[in-house]
Formats: structure tokens, sequence, C-alpha cells
């Protein structure tokens, strides 16, 4: 038999305080009766003793604390599940938005995940083609991997999210099993427009499910965003054997929902006022990709943050740092001279790339494209920094060929249209030819035999 409970102690922003609760667990949820005979749900974040501290997903607003009726459920909050959900827009509370009607679930999961035995885990290999060259060619995005894109305030992030979702495939052939989570959080209603009318214009939305959070709606809901469609993600990937791609914006108005809250709690604030346990709970959704035994499909998160002042060494770009298998930085000087995607190549880096690329994967000469790009282009920094003190007209013959091989590289390879999907081989073919601009003797990230093979100076003759 369970109990109500009739009357709350305290109503605290988005929290309200039970007294004399009996067997209440973390994390269960709670069904609030209103006077009005309305319903809403919270979940229980705090418990000492008989006290109790529930958390209201869809607000306090119209709380009573006479007449407020509370029932606890006895289980964690769950979200249904079936293949119905592609093709689907959710609010952040994994509800449907489209006016499509409710999800006829197969099973419901638990939000939080089910604990996973690291030994379970299997070494990500292969890789998810995005159809931009420099994530391609120089961060390989890898199934199973955690790649992070840090950009700035106002920089053309959500554009490229909306690229990848639109381009990124699998190299098998029917492709029929990879599918998109997208989830926005914080965002402002023109945006969340911007997406849902981009993915139904380019006739992805089939294979892609939305939840959207908006600014304007709880900063609870925004807690579980994240969650809800990581649950939809892992569910597809180990129960029907998908490939799932999962981008997530953004994860700094996600950090910043969740230090509104443990402000809420009275919780003892750490580096600029976020919780102590940021850390933990940013691990607690990374860590949610991967590859499992026993299962043919993958989780692969692309987190997109926004870091303040274009600080990387903020918290919640620092603490993502750790987490994560390397980054792809978006640069805002690019992005002021017009270059699109602005990525920064430098700073970029995928830790597993190593491991997905090559002979059987992408091409046997992609990690010697790769290696070779990363060095011409750091000594092009190199050449342009000499430029600015002594003139460039007083650079050596090579150091010129390095200055021109950096214009070119960014005009051509970095820089690409909006609507532009370049296959795996355009990309490494397009690198070669801008490779074949420097001296033969400066390509020393390349063995002779292949050397032979792709430098061809008649190849770059394009490139003025």
């Amino acid at each position: 038999m369970s109990l109500q409970y009739v009357g709350l102690k305290e109503i605290n922003g988005p929290l309200v305080v039970m007294e004399h609760v009996e067997n209440a667990s973390y994390d269960e949820v709670a069904e609030i009766r209103l006077n009005d005979g309305s319903t809403r749900l919270g979940r229980v974040v705090e418990i000492s003793g008989d006290k109790v501290v529930l958390q209201v997903f869809e607000g306090t607003k119209g709380l009573s604390l006479t007449n407020t009726k509370t029932k606890f459920t006895g289980r964690p909050m769950e979200m249904p599940l079936s293949e119905e959900i592609l093709g689907r827009v959710f609010n952040g509370a994994g509800k449907p938005i489209d006016g499509l009607g409710e999800i006829f679930a197969e099973k419901s999961m638990d939000i939080n995940g089910e604990p996973l035995n690291p030994v379970a885990r299997t070494y990500p290999r292969n890789y998810i083609n995005t159809g931009i060259s420099t994530i391609d060619a120089l961060m390989t995005l890898i199934r199973g991997q955690k790649l992070p894109i840090f950009s700035g305030s106002g920089m053309s992030h959500n554009k490229l999210a909306v690229q990848i979702v639109r381009q990124a495939k699998i190299a098998e052939e029917s492709g029929n099993d990879f599918a998109v989570i997208f989830a926005a959080m914080g965002v402002k209603n023109d945006v969340a427009d911007y997406f849902r009318r981009c993915f139904e214009d380019s006739g992805v939305l089939q294979r892609v499910a939305m939840f959207l959070n908006l600014s304007n709606d709880p900063i609870i809901e925004r807690i579980l965003t994240p969650r809800c469609a990581l649950t939809a993600a892992e569910y597809l990937a180990y129960e029907k054997n998908m490939h799932i791609l999962v981008i997530l914006t953004d994860m700094t108005s996600y950090a910043e929902a969740l230090r509104e809250f443990s402000s809420s709690k009275g919780e003892i604030p750490a580096r600029k006022g976020y919780p102590g346990y940021l850390y933990s709970d940013l691990a607690s959704l990374y860590e949610r990709a991967g590859v499992v035994n026993g299962s043919t499909g993958s989780v692969t998160q692309i987190p997109i943050l926004t870091m303040p002042n274009d600080d990387i060494t903020h918290p919640v770009p620092d603490l993502t740092g750790y987490i994560t298998e390397g980054q792809i930085v978006l640069d805002r000087s690019l992005d002021q001279t017009g270059v699109y995607p602005p990525v920064s190549v430098l700073p970029s880096l995928s830790r597993l790339m190593k491991d997905g690329i090559g002979e059987g994967y992408t091409r046997a000469d992609h990690s010697a494209c790769s290696n070779q790009l990363f060095a011409a282009y750091a000594k092009v920094q190199d050449a342009r920094s000499l430029a600015s003190v002594i003139g460039e007209d007083e650079l050596s013959e090579t150091d010129k060929a390095y200055m021109h091989f950096g214009e070119m590289f960014e005009k051509y390879f970095v820089t690409q249209r909006f609507d532009e999907n370049r296959s795996i081989d355009e990309t490494l073919d397009l690198g070669w030819d801008l490779l074949s601009l420097l001296p033969k003797s400066e390509l020393d990230r390349v063995d002779e035999k292949l050397l032979e093979e792709k430098y061809h100076p008649k190849n770059a003759e394009r490139f003025v």
C-alpha cells in the first residue's frame, strides 16, 4: 500500500522539502497533486533521516504548503522506448511535443543508465564519416568515442552541428543501422525552430530523435535532457544493434542549470560557483558513450560547449577535456575572416583516431597524409610569426612556400560550403594535392614509396 503525504514543509525555487517520510530512496520519482487536480512529477535528490528534498520537474509555481498531496512511486524516472522514437521531437523530459501522440513503448528504461562493468566495454574501432574534411582527415570521429566541440558564444557551432547531423554516415553499404540523437539544452525558440526546420528540409528527420529544452523551460528539465537522450541512444545501440551518434548542445547551459540547482540546495560552491561534483556529473554523461560486448551497436558522443569569454580553462571545457578522448576547437579569428567551419587544426585532436583509420577502415595512406598536414600547418604558424617580425619579403623561399600552403590550406581544405559533403577519398586526395605545393624535401613524415605515388606538383597548380 502506497502512502499519500499531505502538505509540504518548505518550497525553495525548484525544490520542495517534506518531513516524516518513510522508506523513500534517492532518485525515486514522486507524483505531486495540486489543488486544481493537476499532477507534476518530482525526483528525490536529498534524504536526511525522515526529511526528503524533491526536485519538481515542471517548477513549483502554484504549489501549496498545506494542501499539496505527494505519493512516492517506488521507482526511478523511466523513459518509454521503441524504434518509433526516430523521427519524433520530445521536450527535455522525454515527452513528445510534435503532436503525433505518445510512444507505444516496447520497454521503459531508467534515465540514469544501467551500471556498466568496464570489462564489458570493447575498444572503439571504425569511424563515422561527417563529410567535413578537417574532422574526417585530421581528428577522425571513431564509433564509440566522445569527441567534444569547444566553441565560443556567437560562433557557428549550431550550423556545424546541423551539417554533421545531415551528413554523418557509416561506411557500410546500407547505412540503415545508423541514427542520430540530437539534444539541445537552454536554446531560444528561434534556434530550436532552426534545428527542426533544417532536419525536416534536408529529409534526415526520419533517422533523428530530437530532444529540445528551451531557455524558458524549467532548469530541472535541462538536467534531465542529456539523460533522456542518452537513454534513447543506449536502447537503440544495445537493444537494436544500431550505431548512434549523440549530439549534445550546449553542455555549458547544462552546467549552469546544475550550478543553479546546487545553489538552491545550499551546497558549498567550488570553482566559479559550480558544484564540487561537476566532474563526476559530467563523467556520468560522457562515459555513457562506447561499445559493449554482445552488441554490434555503438554510442558515439559529440558534446558541444560554448566557452565563456573563449576561455578554454573555464571549468566546463577544462573538466570535459579530462573525461573525453580529444576535442575539436573552433577559432574565433577564423570565424571572423569568413572561414566555415572555423576549425582550429593545431589544438584539435582525436585520441582514438589511430585505431579507426587506415586500411580496412578509411584508406591506407590516411595516417601519413594526416601527420604531414599537421606538421606542415605547424610550420605555417612559425613562418607567420617570423613574417610578423621581419616582413614577408625577407622570408626564405621555403618559408614563403609554407605561407602559401597555409593560405591555400585554409581556403580549400578547412573552408567548406554548408551543403558540401566530401567523401573520405575526396578529402585525402585534396590533402595530398595541397602538400604538393611544398618542396618534396619538406615532406619528412611520409615514406619515399608513398611520396612517389602521391606527390604531384602538377595537381597543385590549381591552387592560386
